[in-house]
């Protein structure tokens, strides 16, 4: 009598429209049956003739997929007796059952305590936009990107030897990179540094997580904005700092506040150039009084110069670390707002004390990055690119801004949109009862993308708001923007 052909395998389907070969749709429809305990260890398999004709598959195809399987161990053949599900699978399917509760659900396993927490004390950053839609923040004019200029200096590169971007790349940035963006910094920025003090990063998240890793041990305090930038607090917040929420008036960061709250403090995080969010420059007396401040706790501080390329008024301030005589400031800029977002591009100016800890860390444990993307960007520096870009981009943001506080009139009955000067988001506060949420939740069914100052706040700060976002938005979609809000706010809030 003949042997019976093995478990009836029918219920397989095979997507022949897939872009995926037939071979692996086959392994990988075969090996999770077998790891789910479709089969018991010492089943026999069908033969591959058999299954070739129950599937619709050639029988090479069948061949090719039985053969990865034993390669692993899942199945074991035996000469002229047929092909098996191995013993060995049994302890992998134990296992499985193992870890399921009385409910069949997955083990839930332990997380860390920084894990744990993200959930209640990170801020969500998921609303990252990815195309331009009426006040989202954080995004350029990607509209207004030169893309031939970077199209050309990207197959300039890809024509090179492999080596040149194949490889792992320079531990501390592309060398010609580093010195264009020293260069950078000392014409535009009034910051008289070295190449070797500049270590290029994946960011200026990547910058914070390292900043906080390298100076903050668990629990020691850092003097934070109230409201503040989300990456960053999330950076230093996953580094088990303490975070001292300090207040932010006209002039900026409030020193007093800060040495009220907490003298013995680490770090300083500001945006001394353009408050992030409420837009506010710090006054040159409170720049000075944190540099004192510094200097007496012996900590250091971190200048975030997100957006400090964009200054469209008469005359623009000095970075802190201009100004720092004491080597206190650790200066982090973003290629993110000046070029764009998915690039992932930023750096560290480094002190000169700091620069052989930060040598050790990116030639221990830290990753570099692209070559590739370092050397577009450094030649678009040094042909004089990045600053013509520069040029256009105050322009349109100005133009942009503008339109922007014209067209408020339509909502100025319930919201008081404030001026700035640079970068491409301002604040606007809200009058009256109506809630942040309730009009962000009004505005997104009306299809614009609002967000509330109160998301960007670590401790409550007596004011309620929107940060409206104009750099990505052309003038006419700005102007039929504030018309729906206007509509929205009618309907939430009466007035007009």
């Amino acid at each position: 009598m003949k042997r019976h052909g093995g478990a009836l395998l029918s219920s397989i389907r095979i997507d022949k429209s897939s872009d995926r070969r037939i071979s692996v749709q086959l392994y990988m429809a075969l090996r999770e049956l077998l790891l789910s305990g479709g089969f018991k260890p010492g089943d026999r398999m069908p033969a591959t003739r058999t299954l070739a004709l129950e599937i619709g598959v050639s029988r090479t195809t069948v061949i090719d997929a039985i053969d990865r399987l034993v390669s692993e161990g899942l199945l074991k053949s035996r000469v002229g007796a047929g092909t098996y599900v191995s013993e060995a699978l049994a302890a992998q399917i134990g296992l499985s059952d193992a870890t399921q509760g009385s409910e069949g659900k997955i083990a839930k396993p332990r997380l860390s305590r920084t894990t744990e927490r993200a959930a209640s004390s990170f801020a969500p950053r998921s609303w990252l936009p990815h195309h331009s839609t009426p006040f989202i923040t954080a995004l350029p004019a990607l509209d207004a990107f030169p893309m031939a200029q970077w199209a050309r200096l990207s197959a300039r590169h890809w024509r090179k030897e492999r080596d040149h971007i194949g490889g792992y790349g320079e531990p501390f940035g592309y060398g010609r990179l580093r010195s264009a963006i020293a260069q950078q910094l000392n014409a535009a920025r009034g910051i008289k540094c070295d190449p070797e003090q500049i270590f290029v990063v994946n960011g200026a998240q990547h910058a914070f997580s390292t900043i906080g890793l390298m100076l903050v041990n668990p629990g020691e305090a850092i003097w934070f904005e109230n409201p503040g930038a989300l990456g960053a607090r999330n950076a230093f917040l996953a580094c088990d700092a303490r975070l001292v929420p300090v207040d932010i008036d006209a002039e900026g960061f409030c020193v007093e506040d800060a040495l009220a709250k907490e003298r013995d403090f680490r770090l300083a995080f500001v945006t001394p150039s353009h408050q992030q969010p409420l837009g506010s420059v710090m006054s040159l007396a409170r720049r000075l009084a944190l540099l004192q401040a510094a200097k007496d706790a012996d900590a250091m501080i971190v200048e975030d110069d997100y957006d400090g390329e964009f200054y469209y008024g008469e005359q623009p301030p000095p970075t802190l670390k201009s100004i720092d005589t004491q080597d206190r400031v650790i200066y982090v800029g973003t290629f993110s707002k000046s070029l764009f977002p998915s690039l992932r591009l930023g750096y560290i100016l480094s002190p000169k004390g700091l620069v052989e800890s930060f040598e050790r860390i990116f030639t221990t444990w830290q990753s570099g990055v692209p070559t590739f993307n370092q050397a577009i960007v450094a030649d678009f520096m040094d042909e004089g690119f990045f600053a013509t870009h520069v040029r256009t981009m105050r322009q349109i943001y100005k133009e942009r801004y503008e339109a922007l506080f014209d067209a408020a009139d339509a909502i100025r009955d319930w919201v008081d949109i404030r001026p700035t000067e640079s970068g491409f988001h301002t604040p606007g506060f809200l009058r009256g009862a109506v809630g942040e949420m309730e009009v962000v939740e009004g505005a997104a069914a009306a299809g614009l993308r609002t967000a509330s100052l109160g998301r960007y706040a670590i401790a409550p700060f007596g004011k309620k708001g929107l940060v409206f976002g104009f750099g990505s938005t052309p003038p006419e979609d700005i102007r039929s923007g504030m018309e729906t809000l206007g509509r929205v706010m009618r309907r939430l809030g009466g007035g007009r």
